[in-house]
């Protein structure tokens, strides 16, 4: 899918994405949820400021880091 499909996504559904891809919530910490997952080194943080949505260039940022495509994520996303 283009990057078109990566903009205005929902932060709840953005971590749920990244849950269905095997990553643990760790919960909030302040106005961003924290992620990890067994293998990865990285911690994702994602954003949750009333609801805006998250912009394509930090979702590019975490999908780079969560080693996953924007195709495999979009699916999940779904």
């Amino acid at each position: 899918m283009a990057v078109a499909g990566m903009h205005n996504l929902k932060p709840d559904r953005v971590i749920t994405a990244f849950e269905r891809a095997g990553w643990e919530n760790l919960g909030r910490h302040g106005k961003h949820y924290k992620l990890r997952k067994i293998g990865n080194p990285n911690i994702l943080s994602v954003p949750v400021h009333g609801g805006k949505p998250i912009k394509a260039g930090l979702l590019r940022g975490l999908l780079k880091k969560a080693e996953l495509t924007e195709e495999v994520f979009l699916a999940l996303y779904r």
